[in-house]
């Protein structure tokens, strides 16, 4: 069966770049066909709300903020759910879905990321029970069934997400142990001296962090399970939590020629390689780069809008903040461009850590700061670029 919307924008997937495109494009364009397609129902709800909703009891529906099918009736679009994007056809501007086609003049790819795996040793049916990544409702929805009270977790990943999942559980009274080959925590992200006060913070609390090491492999042991890890120690879990991060979903365009490296590879203003293609969100790789943060997305997806109502915009990126949500020691981050050879320097603050990170002409490029200090954030999200006295 095809869909016949030959005037259509068509929008693969319902996340928060999904949805807040589609709200933008019917901003400035209220009659124009717009098709949602989305393997899940497309219910709205927060997706950085899954790291820190465990010790707060928040159920999976307690989450969605607009049922999937209010939300497209609200900005008048049509939704179809619980349907598989299998294939793009760019010459003849038609999607492959698992029961029909859909025809489009603008197709955007908003299909996120999948979680790495790390590659466990041991019996794939354990490794199905035991191991679990949380990167949608319908996996937070898996985790939170399988979680006994007051569980032995362990948590592979001390980056962002590690962290918040390690904050969240322990405050929740679970057992929580984190595995991470790195020195110590958000070790890619922020100063040393900064990863080491939010491990000081947690362990505080009770996590205890296995770093400098990684897992190997487990195996069932009567009602739980044994994780080894590399350095030799044995770690008995009910259950493993793998946060060590995203990679982006580019199957599908690859598969239809686009070009793709890390994430689907798009121009200033998201176009892919096909002049009708277009990719927003944890897929697509701007500037080099791929962004799997929330304002990243939200910027990219409102530029997108304009271009596709006939505005061509390119994305410009603000200075844009990460913010660890860790309650035990909040943490945030301006990190540096990937290829910057600036450094990081300590200042004094009597509220928390704070660094600066400089160029050649000293202005600042990056910063980030942890406890009460973290009130400063405004103030030097306006300093950026400057030269600091």
């Amino acid at each position: 069966m095809t869909t016949p919307t030959p005037s259509a924008l068509v929008i693969v997937g319902s996340g928060l770049a999904a949805w807040t495109l589609a709200r933008e494009v019917r901003k400035l364009d209220a009659q124009r066909p717009l098709v949602l397609v989305t393997r899940d129902d497309g219910g709205f709800y927060s997706k950085p709300m899954l790291s820190n909703a465990l010790a707060s009891g928040r159920s999976p529906q307690s989450l969605v903020t607009n049922a999937g099918a209010a939300a497209a009736e609200a900005i008048g679009a049509t939704l179809l759910d619980h349907r598989e994007a299998v294939a793009i056809d760019v010459g003849l501007q038609r999607l492959a879905l698992d029961d029909r086609t859909v025809d489009y003049e603008q197709l955007v790819l908003a299909v996120g990321a999948d979680p790495i795996r790390l590659p466990l040793a041991g019996a794939p049916e354990v490794i199905a029970q035991a191991v679990f990544s949380v990167n949608d409702l319908a996996d937070y929805a898996r985790f939170r069934a399988a979680l006994p009270p007051r569980a032995r977790v362990a948590v592979l990943g001390a980056g962002l997400i590690g962290c918040e999942f390690a904050n969240d559980l322990i405050l929740g009274g679970h057992q929580v142990a984190a595995v991470d080959p790195a020195p110590q925590p958000l070790g890619r992200l922020v100063p040393a001296p900064i990863g080491r006060a939010l491990e000081d913070a947690l362990t505080g609390a009770g996590v205890v962090f296995h770093l400098g090491t990684t897992a190997q492999s487990i195996e069932r042991q009567g009602e739980a399970y044994e994780l080894r890890l590399a350095n030799g120690a044995v770690l008995t879990v009910d259950l493993v939590l793998s946060a060590v991060g995203l990679r982006p979903r580019t199957q599908l365009a690859g598969a239809a020629g686009l070009v793709v490296d890390r994430g689907i590879v798009v121009d200033e203003t998201l176009q892919t390689s096909a002049s009708a293609v277009y990719a927003v969100g944890d897929c697509a790789q701007v500037h080099g780069q791929v962004l799997p943060y929330v304002m990243p997305l939200m910027v990219g997806a409102r530029a997108l809008a304009k271009t596709l109502t006939g505005a061509r915009t390119p994305v410009r990126y603000p200075v844009m903040p990460v913010v660890v949500k860790t309650p035990l020691l909040p943490v945030t981050v301006v990190a540096p461009a990937a290829a910057s050879e600036a450094q990081w320097h300590a200042v004094a603050n009597a509220e928390g850590l704070e660094f600066h990170c400089l160029d050649e002409h000293a202005r600042l490029v990056g910063f980030a700061l942890s406890g009460a200090a973290c009130g400063r954030r405004a103030a030097l999200v306006q300093r950026v670029g400057q030269p600091l006295a």
